[in-house]
């Protein structure tokens, strides 16, 4: 049996179903599943991602027998619609659309009206009796057709219509008439015969095959690999083609296209949320062009609309709709997003997904529909994406701070930023890379912008409304934005807008406020996030469900006392070198460096001590009880000494010695390779004296603490550490030490004394290391480093390189290696627990924070992960979702 690259689909029945997404893409398996239940959807066929696949697995070639299926559905097509494809008396008319398996909107392309013609138009125009209509789809399929299968700017075209519509003196297309729209269409095509030097294509079947080809050349267009990159998405998935009959929104003012929300996926509110226009085609919607109308007079109350809603115009279908609606969300347990068109009365669905959505609105829709029964607490969970929670983490705007209002548009995405202006996504992106916060400013987005936006703090656009480009792309991204802000004239040749008698120009700071829909002169002050109810229920399930205990990476009280607040179960990495860098202490450590001797050394040291003990003290108390895990001294200590000649000659003034005996010195200390020099515990054996003033640094302050009725529990690790030898030489240091401090001030503090597993050797060695250490911490930014022989700090400039090629599936650096470090960590666990069954693992590097990471984390059996504080929501979501998806 030939294998099938097409299944159709039609009211009531289907060839494929909703659990078919891979095959089918998300469009495709969705409209199939909305015909099988018996909806309003237009017939049509899918062709496969298979198909996709074997085409570029071929020559882009398309595999043997889909031209043959291709005509069978297509004759099955003309006999449920009655039409014929190419018929001048009947015409049916197509549009071809993208579905790949995971939603990419916008990034994909799209045309309509397929199958028209100089013949099939006048075939339209007489069956309607409105021959504007027919032209009018005529003209967007040229344009559409033009631009995305033959490659001809859109902006052409654009240009044409305005200078028609400057001639007649009209500004909406509803306003043109058939006699004008002959005359748009004549340069249309001579623009096409100009720019390609042919005419405009005429054949109905080589219109469609051009299109099919279009739609999977856009699947590797620039805009769609990158936003495969940021979304994760594999580039050997393919794109599906849905193939389906036009239905027309542009027919009258009892014709109508929308896009709309079962719920509000900026707030989660409860509520029908999105926009359509009558007498209008799809793109009209997204692409800002007109104003669109509110679906229900509530809506329109409250943002002040006079138009009328889809619910006043248009009551009876908008009684279907809202029915049927209902009936997807609960048919898919989820918020759907769906787009629909109103063809003379008549409702047509024309996809349903499931929507995008903020962070904020994901966590109350979770929490909802699981109070509501139609989802469990875990599904709650698992609904959620761990990264997208920093969305809710980070500053808004104090609502008490002064702030001058320049422009006011729709709130399209929640979230506060500031930054400079910009008026381009290419200089969105050099700006950004040049470490400034950027907002970047447009008349509309479109998807060629999208590595703008992504680069950019926040979008603002002039044109759009809630549900154009702009607004679910930023939502998607958790990126602020403003959409609509009609009141700004935007200039991007000169690099400014105005609003409201001012003028503002590239590089400018503007601050805007996605949840209010405002725009601000200037910088404006930002506060600490509130969080809701809906995040601490949340929180309170993921605890429940987890099994992995989540650390933090602190060593400063701020830091510690965040982390507490976002449910920190200990610090897991305290970072002691950060406390030597204070100012007030530095000087300290450079006399210590420079000493002549172990007494000099040590007449420095003891100026540390007590810094470092209260360091210590304040921590143990804001952790309570919690495992406090110290690193001692790591890097070089060349990285504290001057390296300018300007610095050497300050610090040498400051520290009173010669300016020769400080060079002197810092050449001794410098290293061709640092990260694997005179660092680590390495310092701790060569000058131990460092090593004995931080552990009764710890102690002393662990014994005050005890004292007042606090309980500290310190876990001392040892970085770098490589031997056996090293590591019972480390520990015995250790304990001698903090022994001598507990007998002399009459104190018992429990504790731990450890290591961190950041080289390859001591994984693989790890069981003669547990024979001394009581812990393990896996330093994975080092042990990445060491195991892939790349610097973290030099790689940029080969590592997206590789990404790209797919040499790199993500950055190790963001995303664990599960291959090659994950298993040097499993090797050092189960040789760690050969030896001491009980001892303690878990990871600490900034891999701690990444949901994948965690994932891994938690199939090979670790304690903990520990991040720095904002990521510890993060990770509490993160390894509830592992445990669940582990059982």
């Amino acid at each position: 049996m030939s294998k099938s690259w097409v299944y159709a689909f039609a009211a009531g029945k289907a060839d494929g179903d909703a659990s078919m997404k891979n095959l089918l893409g998300g469009k495709g398996a969705n409209l199939a599943e909305m015909s099988s239940l018996g909806l309003p959807v237009p017939a049509g066929f899918t062709i496969t991602t298979e198909a996709c696949v074997h085409y570029y697995q071929n020559d882009k070639t398309f595999p043997a027998g889909l031209e043959a299926q291709v005509q069978t559905a297509l004759a099955n097509l003309e006999a449920v619609t009655g039409k014929g494809f190419g018929s001048v008396e009947n015409p049916l008319l197509v549009s071809v659309r993208s579905g790949a398996r995971a939603s990419m909107p916008g990034m994909m392309d799209t045309v309509l009206n397929l199958g028209l013609n100089d013949q099939t138009v006048e075939g339209l125009a007489a069956l309607t009796g409105d021959r504007r209509f027919a032209l009018d789809c005529y003209r967007r399929f040229i344009t559409m057709y033009s631009n995305v299968v033959l490659g001809v700017s859109h902006h052409g075209f654009e240009d044409i219509l305005d200078d028609h519509k400057d001639r007649l003196g009209v500004t909406v297309d509803t306003d043109i008439t058939a006699k004008d729209w002959e005359r748009v269409i004549a340069d249309y095509k001579a623009k096409v015969q100009a720019d390609l030097g042919h005419d405009f294509p005429q054949d109905p079947q080589d219109q469609l095959w051009g299109a099919v080809k279009a739609v999977f050349g856009s699947w590797m267009n620039d805009r769609a690999k990158f936003y495969r990159r940021m979304h994760d998405i594999p580039e050997d998935w393919g794109t599906a083609v849905n193939i389906q009959s036009m239905v027309f929104g542009n027919m009258g003012d009892t014709s109508a296209t929308g896009v709309a929300f079962t719920r509000n996926p900026s707030t989660g509110d409860n509520y029908l949320y999105g926009e359509f226009l009558l007498n209008a085609q799809g793109e009209d919607v997204v692409a800002g062009i007109r104003t669109p109308q509110t679906l229900t007079k509530k809506a329109r109350e409250e943002m002040g609309e006079r138009n009328p809603s889809m619910e006043e115009a248009l009551p009876e279908v908008f009684a279907q709709f809202r029915s049927t609606v209902e009936t997807l969300e609960k048919h898919y347990r989820d918020v759907q997003d769906v787009e629909f068109t109103v063809e003379q009365g008549k409702l047509f669905m024309l996809q349903t997904r499931n929507a995008k959505r903020t962070s904020r609105a994901a966590l109350k829709i979770a929490v909802d529909m699981a109070k509501e029964g139609l989802i469990t607490p875990q599904e709650a969970l698992m609904r959620l994406d761990p990264g997208a929670l920093d969305q809710l983490l980070h500053p808004m705007l104090d609502p008490k701070a002064e702030r001058t209002l320049i422009a006011r548009g729709l709130p399209a995405s929640p979230g506060a930023a500031c930054g400079k202006i910009v008026f381009t996504a290419d200089d969105a992106v050099r700006l950004a890379a040049a470490g400034d916060d950027v907002i970047l400013v447009r008349d509309e987005t479109s998807p060629e912008d999208i590595h703008g936006m992504h680069a950019a703090k926040a979008i603002i656009t002039a044109r759009g409304g809630m549900t154009s480009h702009a607004a679910v792309v930023a939502r998607g991204m958790g990126r602020p934005c403003v959409s609509g802000a009609g009141e700004m004239v935007i200039s991007t040749e000169r690099g400014e807008f105005s609003a409201r008698g001012q003028t503002f120009r590239f590089g400018d700071i503007v601050t805007l406020d996605g949840s209010s829909g405002e725009v601000f002169k200037g910088s404006i002050r930002m506060i600490e996030p509130e969080f809701s109810d809906d995040f601490h229920q949340i929180m309170s399930w993921a605890d429940e469900f987890r099994t992995l205990k989540v650390l933090t990476n602190a060593e400063t009280p701020a830091d510690a006392r965040t982390a507490i607040g976002f449910g920190a179960e200990g610090i897991g990495l305290c970072r002691t070198e950060h406390m030597f860098f204070d100012e007030d202490r530095i000087s300290a450590v450079r006399e210590m460096i420079l000493a002549d001797d172990e007494a000099g050394r040590r007449k420095a040291l003891a100026k540390i001590l007590p810094m470092q003990k209260a360091d210590f003290v304040e921590l143990f108390k804001i952790m309570n009880g919690l495992p406090v895990t110290i690193r001692l001294l790591d890097p070089p200590l060349h990285e504290f000494l001057p390296h300018t000649p300007e610095d050497i000659k300050l610090v040498a003034e400051a520290a009173e010695v010669p300016e020769e005996k400080l060079l002197k010195r810092t050449k001794e200390l410098s290293e061709t390779n640092p990260m694997l020099g005179w660092r680590g515990c390495r310092l701790g054996i060569t000058f131990p004296e460092i090593y004995e003033m931080q552990v009764t640094a710890i102690f002393e302050a662990a014994c005050d603490v005890k004292a007042e009725g606090f309980d500290p529990q310190p876990d001392i690790m040892h970085p770098l550490v490589a031997t056996k030898e090293e590591m019972a030489k480390l520990v015995a240091m250790t304990k001698g030490i903090a022994e001598g401090v507990l007998k002399a001030r009459g104190a018992e503090v429990a504790y731990k004394v450890g290591t961190m597993i950041e080289l390859p050797r001591a994984a693989l060695l790890a069981d003669k290391l547990a024979e001394t250490a009581e812990f393990f911490s896996f330093g994975t930014n080092d042990l990445t480093q060491t195991t892939y022989g790349i610097s973290r700090d030099d790689s940029g400039r080969f590592l997206n390189p590789y990404i790209e090629k797919g040499i790199f599936e993500k950055d190790p650096f963001v995303s664990l290696d599960p291959d090659g470090v994950g298993q040097l960590i499993d090797i050092a666990r189960t040789k760690g627990r050969t030896t001491r069954p009980d001892i303690k693992l878990g990871i600490c590097g900034e891999h701690g924070g990444d949901p994948a990471s965690i994932a891994f984390c938690q199939k090979v059996g670790l304690d903990y992960v520990s991040c720095s504080p904002y990521r510890v929501p993060v990770a509490r979501l993160a390894a509830a979702q592992a445990a669940i998806s582990a059982k």
